[in-house]
């Protein structure tokens, strides 16, 4: 019984010994809590390992059922272009205002920190979203299970996206009102001005 103590006062001790070094990194090694920073790498890794650990068993193993036609890959482009792209981009760079902003920054989809991940990881984090990050839980939402793994077929295929594809995409992200009205004053420009019919 008394090594047991002994045991569990060490593990605290450990706990404690790196919840404040933990918080003394964070307030004087990194620049406190601005999400202006770079994670570090102890913070890449620990975040990864947390991800890899939170899979419940048989999350990883998962099959896309839905495949990548031709079809599956148009529906998840589209969905992407207005669901995803304004914080992963149209390619999955990350390379957008929202993106870059965020604590961690979005990932490069296209690189293989992503796309060795397998498909049933895939789906869980569009799923479940990663607590901690700017990634939400779109499960249990009316976007389905169905769309979700479309969108794991869709992020296959972000290395290969082709010019054309991202032409599409741009016409079907999102409008603000800025956009808009860009948009109204070309398509005025086109048309040529107004004719008013005089009267004799």
């Amino acid at each position: 019984m008394r090594s047991l103590v002994l045991i569990l006062a060490g593990a605290f001790s450990v706990i404690a010994i790196a919840a404040i070094a933990g918080v003394i990194f964070l307030k004087w090694g990194a620049s406190g809590f601005s999400a202006r920073a770079d994670p570090s790498t102890m913070e890449v890794f620990a975040a990864q390992t947390a991800r890899s650990l939170a899979l419940p068993p048989g999350a990883k193993a998962a099959r896309n059922p839905v495949g990548n036609s031709k079809q599956i890959l148009e529906d998840a482009m589209a969905h992407w272009a207005d669901h995803c792209a304004v914080c992963h981009g149209n390619d999955g760079s990350g390379q957008v205002d929202m993106g870059r902003q965020m604590y961690p920054h979005a990932p490069d989809m296209r690189q293989a920190a992503t796309q060795k991940l397998t498909d049933g990881e895939l789906f869980y984090i569009i799923e479940n979203g990663i607590r901690l990050s700017g990634m939400p839980a779109w499960g249990g939402t009316a976007v389905g299970e169905k769309d979700s793994w479309k969108l794991v077929s869709f992020i296959r295929h972000l290395p290969e996206l082709s010019t054309s594809e991202m032409e599409r995409m741009e016409k079907l992200n999102p409008k603000g009102p800025e956009d808009r009205e860009q948009e109204q004053q070309e398509e005025q420009f086109l048309n040529g001005p107004a004719h008013k019919e005089t009267q004799p």
